[in-house]
């Protein structure tokens, strides 16, 4: 599993869901570099059991992560069509009725594999053509990308196990108060509690908060 932390988020284009509702063909992160944090979660499948619970979990705090100048995205291996097909179910029928951010299409698979959160067994010959003896989804990958496009965070969860959104906005809060003060958080920080910083004799030391 690479980890991508430190480095540029790999970029893409595809088609994608906006809005609910809105099909573009040509969705990328280009427009979020310099101006945006993107927060970018994949999950396996539509039409299945854990991922509208996480979709939705996303959703219900949206403007949370809006508020903190962050842009929520989600990946799929499935086509454009099977996410606007989902988004026109309500969460009662097993649907995403209701989710705004974008829902793109990884049909070719590209994007999970240069986040390297494909699953399955596979393979490039000779002529780099991809050879699949198994299904190939995503796993739970989540990746905090920040606004000058490096990957400042990333977590991924095996198929079975969803997320936390929670988590995902804990460390939205600490990267931002990172940058903004110039500490670091210790273990289990939360907005509002103290950061900490090397002293000249390298004993870390509680800060204030304020």
């Amino acid at each position: 599993m690479s980890v991508l932390v430190g480095k540029k988020a790999p970029k893409f284009e595809a088609a994608a869901v906006i809005n609910g509702d809105e099909i573009v063909e040509k969705f990328s992160l280009d427009s979020y570099i310099g101006n945006k944090y993107v927060v970018l979660f994949f999950y396996p499948k539509d039409f299945t059991f854990v991922c509208p619970t996480e979709l939705h979990a996303f959703q219900s705090r949206l403007k949370d992560f809006q508020d903190k100048d962050v842009e929520v995205i989600a990946v799929s291996t499935d086509t454009e069509q099977s996410h606007w097909g989902w988004l026109q179910l309500t969460k009662e029928q097993g649907g995403i009725k209701g989710i705004t951010y974008p829902i793109v299409a990884d049909t070719n698979k590209t994007i999970a594999h240069n986040y390297d959160v494909l699953t399955g067994e596979y393979f490039y010959d000779e002529e780099g053509q991809l050879h699949a003896s198994s299904e190939l989804v995503a796993y739970r990958g989540l990746f905090l990308i920040d606004k000058e496009g490096v990957v400042r965070h990333q977590i991924v969860n095996d198929l079975p196990l969803g997320r936390s959104v929670e988590e995902a906005l804990r460390i939205v809060d600490a990267l931002q108060y990172f940058e903004e003060k110039g500490e670091v958080c210790p273990a289990n920080w939360e907005k509002g509690k103290a950061g900490m910083q090397a002293t000249h004799n390298g004993v870390a030391e509680y800060l204030s908060a304020n």
